[in-house]
């Protein structure tokens, strides 16, 4: 018989009911990476900021039916994975962040299952402590608890894999492909590589992510072979800080003022939420519309795309061969040294 493999999923998680959105919010502002004060400073914070968020929030899952799509297409997408690895008895489990079903719920399934190897794969690209790593402490939390043991490979991000980067160039080629051909000749056209911000504070501090999110791109535009007019930007600042820059938002004003048409890339997210759905395709084509962009386009996410679920299949098999411990999508390091918070640096810290 194959061997049992057990592949849980991280993800953000989002809210199933419109009464879900306020313990969704709180739970997210409640995270120690995500909002990094005094801890004794943390809980009314969180529960200030969370009250302030609940009447757009509401607004914003009311056009997705009040619910996020975020587990449903998770699900969809661990289907297919699983179908993907026919050489190994593998099967999925979902562990969200800030909703259900929680890390604890996922570990208690896998304990159940009895598999003889875990592998935890992020559905996050590229590797930030405020995602992967806030995921992989609650996972580890969350298996003690369970009492789970078994064997673990931890594959903490995978942003310049040559077959991720393949699968994402190819849907923005052909989106591309589309765009112009909607577009007068005249009207150029600029692709703006789109993945959510991040305080610039936590950047400072040694985190990845945004380093990171320039690697895939240029992994993608290389995989593409195409020279085009791009930049990257950031999305969906949430708190009253610096965030890093440039804004997405800021540079579709950019757009209109040069007269060029925009196709965007949600180049940090492999599935479609609220954060595409609704702010890349409501807010900021709107914006694009009153600012007189001559054109508005959007890249959609890999969801189960069949060429992004071949690239996680490619890299279970390959982090198998590597496991267990921690391993990237390239092997071993791949962050810049100078990036204090890459999961190599705290392990061979903690050595």
């Amino acid at each position: 018989m194959p061997d049992k493999l057990a592949i849980v999923l991280f993800n953000l998680g989002g809210p199933d009911r419109p009464e879900a959105i306020r313990p969704f919010l709180l739970n997210l502002f409640s995270d120690p990476a995500i909002l990094r004060v005094p801890f004794f400073v943390r809980p009314f914070l969180a529960r200030i900021i969370a009250r302030a968020r609940v009447a757009p929030a509401t607004a914003n899952y009311a056009l997705l039916g009040g619910q996020s799509p975020l587990l449903g297409l998770t699900q969809q997408q661990a289907t297919a994975l699983q179908t993907a690895l026919p050489e190994v008895d593998a099967r999925c489990f979902i562990a969200m962040r800030y909703w259900h079903p929680f890390s604890l719920e996922a570990a208690r399934a896998v304990k159940a299952w009895a598999p003889d190897e875990i592998m935890l794969l992020p559905l996050y690209p590229q590797y930030s402590t405020t995602t992967t790593g806030s995921s992989l402490l609650a996972w580890r939390q969350a298996a003690a608890r369970a009492g789970l043991a078994a064997q673990t490979t931890m594959l903490c991000c995978y942003p310049v894999d040559p077959a991720f980067a393949a699968a994402t160039a190819a849907l923005v080629s052909a989106a591309y492909e589309r765009a112009r051909t909607t577009l007068d000749s005249t009207v150029p056209l600029r692709v703006l590589f789109s993945a959510h911000g991040l305080p610039e504070v936590i950047i400072k501090g040694g985190d990845p992510y945004q380093w990171q999110v320039e690697q895939t791109v240029a992994a993608v535009l290389a995989a593409w072979g195409a020279t085009v007019d791009h930049t990257i930007c950031y999305q969906s600042r949430a708190t009253p800080q610096k965030w890093i820059e440039p804004s997405t938002d800021g540079e579709v004003e950019r757009a209109a003022r040069d007269k060029t048409a925009v196709l965007v890339v949600p180049i940090a997210f492999v599935s479609e939420h609220t954060e595409t759905l609704v702010e890349l395709d409501v807010e900021y084509r709107e914006l694009a519309d009153k600012m007189g962009v001559p054109g508005y386009f959007r890249v959609p996410t890999q969801n189960a795309d069949a060429g992004f679920i071949a690239a996680l299949a490619g890299l279970v098999r390959r982090a198998r061969r590597l496991g267990p411990g921690l391993c990237s999508g390239s092997g071993g390091r791949l962050c810049d040294m100078g990036c204090a918070g890459c999961p190599f640096a705290a392990m061979a810290e903690a050595a």
